[in-house]
């Protein structure tokens, strides 16, 4: 019942790693995962904000809490046991959401989600861009039509790769030849 808490850990540990090894530039690190992998670029952003620059979450989670009553049946007490039984530990599922903390959040987002997502529902991926919307960080949200849960469409996952490049090339103001044209909400 440790998700949210060791992952992050994890990652943040890898890439800390990374720096001080001096094999990858601190001032342009970057984290993507799609599903408990967007959770965890989500949460680490949010938790761990002195350690990536700019992130990518695919369908992923901002808030557990939402989730809990959203997921479609299958996995409806799967999160017991990752965080714990709701709603009985429902402080412990807010302390972990992404959305909770968002005043912690400091740098870009990408958000990428599926329409027809009953996994993590598109709320999840709409309710996170307000919120950085709101802060006035950098954010952009791309929500695909004819997509669930993991894009399988190759015009989709080949326009979701191109969006992640020309994200971080507008945002570290990298120039990508031919990248797409991409509304980024708060970046001039």
């Amino acid at each position: 019942q440790s998700w949210g808490v060791v992952d992050i850990d994890d990652v943040c540990a890898g890439a800390t790693y990374l720096v001080e090894q001096g094999l990858v530039d601190g001032e342009r690190l970057c984290i993507d995962g799609g599903s408990a992998g967007g959770y965890t670029t989500l949460g680490a952003l949010a938790f761990r904000p002195e350690v990536f620059k700019a992130g990518c979450s695919l369908y992923g989670i901002g808030d557990l809490t939402a989730l809990a009553g959203d997921t479609h049946k299958f996995e409806s007490r799967y999160l017991d046991g990752l965080v714990g039984p709701y709603p009985e530990e429902e402080e412990l599922y807010k302390k972990r959401s992404p959305i909770e903390s968002v005043d912690t959040l400091n740098c870009p987002i990408l958000l990428l989600q599926g329409a027809e997502d009953k996994v993590v529902p598109p709320n999840q991926a709409e309710m996170m861009h307000k919120a950085l919307v709101d802060k006035k960080i950098p954010t952009c949200l791309k929500i695909y039509d004819n997509e669930q849960h993991g894009f399988r469409n190759a015009e989709n996952i080949e326009n979701a790769i191109d969006s992640e490049l020309a994200f971080y090339g507008r945002v570290f103001d990298i120039d990508v030849p031919g990248a797409l044209e991409l509304h980024i909400d708060n970046l001039p």
